[in-house]
């Protein structure tokens, strides 16, 4: 790959001449891919008897494992049990940043640069799908396909927001115990993965970010409750996004780095790159592509300095944020009566015919742009309700009345995902099309026959 001039100055200017050369041979190498398994719907072992695979592990993450399939990853992406949401594709060293943050049940977290979500997700299923997630990004394009991959791993404990993040300050000061800032950044670590990249990169590209790094920083220090953690990564190599930013940030706000181990090919991060010279800035974390089985990956965690306050946890509190609302949630719980086993109450929230369940902590919905509150239950129209894809990517086969269930082998399970009706002999009603053990979409059972409710934007081509 021809790198462009003045990186290659830049980084020789950085490296020894032995690693400097073992660095620029590693952007013509293959990228290295990887899957990480929902361990809400599955358990690594389980997924692997599923799927006849022995894939080495990823050694910073327990769910993570090193994938060897075509370049685009193109046939996971279309396997059965990927509709299912039994795993996210996902490259293998951004799997670092939310393992380093390491949410615990029912804490208040935020993931401020979300999209397209497998932070968001990886980060859910680290919270036992509790708690309160709030995962923003700014491009309404990028949100559409962050509220997919959450409703494909069938989180229900997340609220999407589509914001500014100084707009997000002013509703949620001091309010986190954990923020996820995966920043926008030059994105040297992805050249190998998008040739483009190369291309669009310019000489200031670098000093840019680190300046619109700052500002979402600025933010998110400031919703982080005292006590508070603070993950900062990037997917770049400059140490001005990196190292010379944690120095800044540091120098300017109550925080102190704590130190992450190195593991699996991750090497501290560097600060002879700084202005200290003492090892200060050593505590962050870099995956090199010469050095580990990744495309690059800079990861540092800081403590908001203060005393720690643990969010309160609420017994489950049951209502309705309108009048409108407490009308679609009784339609709902009708079909629930009759569809459903062990569906648990919340407080019920309308958008247009849209009706949601509040996750933990909201008993209300704030004046933002969001596009997903909790988990989506589905549509009412006119009297009626009609069940989403979310609420049944959410449960499992025991809290279905009613299920088709077809082997993995079942030439039946590709009919359902391209939306064909299939011949199913059963009970009347809504039924839950499984592949195992695995829901994968709704159904109407009829005279013999299953119609196929499965999302036509779904549909495997």
């Amino acid at each position: 790959m021809k790198l462009p001039d003045f990186f290659q100055e830049y980084f020789k200017g950085l490296m020894n001449e032995e690693e400097y050369r073992n660095f620029e041979a590693s952007f013509d190498n293959k990228r290295h891919q990887g899957i990480r398994i929902n361990t809400l719907k599955i358990e690594p072992e389980s997924f692997f008897r599923l799927m006849d695979m022995e894939p080495d592990p990823i050694p910073w993450v327990p769910q993570g494992f090193y994938y060897y399939g075509n370049e685009e990853g193109e046939s996971m992406g279309k396997h059965p049990a990927y509709h299912a949401g039994l795993y996210y594709i996902q490259e293998p060293s951004a799997m670092m940043p939310a393992q380093a943050l390491n949410p615990k049940p029912f804490e208040k977290v935020l993931d401020l640069c979300a999209a397209p979500g497998g932070k968001t997700t990886q980060l859910g299923n680290l919270m036992q799908n509790t708690g309160l997630l709030v995962s923003n990004d700014i491009s309404p394009k990028r949100v559409k396909a962050l509220v997919k991959n959450i409703e494909l791993m069938g989180l229900s404990n997340t609220f999407v927001v589509n914001e500014e993040p100084k707009r997000l300050l002013k509703i949620y000061e001091e309010f986190f115990d954990r923020i996820l800032l995966d920043v926008p950044c030059s994105g040297e670590g992805m050249f190998r993965k998008d040739r483009e990249a190369v291309k669009s990169y310019s000489r200031f590209k670098s000093e840019e970010c680190a300046a619109l790094q700052r500002e979402i920083f600025d933010s998110a220090y400031h919703m982080l409750k005292p006590g508070g953690v603070i993950v900062y990564s990037t997917c770049t190599f400059n140490p001005d996004e990196n190292e010379r930013n944690i120095e800044y940030f540091v120098t300017k706000y109550d925080l102190m780095v704590e130190k992450l181990s190195p593991i699996g090919g991750f090497e501290p991060s560097r600060s002879e790159w700084t202005k200290s010279k003492d090892g200060m800035f050593n505590g962050g974390l870099r995956l090199w592509p010469h050095k580990a089985k990744g495309e690059g990956h800079f990861v540092c965690r800081l403590i908001k300095k203060g005393s720690i306050t643990e969010s309160n946890i609420s017994e489950s509190i049951k209502g309705y944020t309108s009048k409108e609302a407490e009308e679609a949630a009784e339609a709902f719980r009708e079909f629930a009566s009759e569809n459903l086993v062990g569906f648990e109450d919340g407080i019920y929230h309308i958008k247009g015919t849209s009706l949601y369940k509040l996750p933990q902590y909201m008993e209300h919905v704030p004046q933002v742009r969001w596009e997903k509150a909790g988990l989506y239950l589905g549509e009412y129209k006119k009297g009626f309700f009609e069940p989403s894809q979310s609420l049944l990517m959410s449960l499992k086969p025991e809290n279905f009345k009613r299920i088709a269930r077809y082997n993995k082998d079942d030439h039946n399970v590709i009919r359902y995902l391209k939306g064909e009706t299939l011949f199913f002999e059963g009970e009347k009603g809504y039924t839950a099309v499984c592949y195992e053990d695995y829901p994968l979409g709704w159904a109407k059972q009829n005279e013999g026959m299953l119609k196929n409710l499965y999302p036509k934007r779904w549909r495997m081509m």
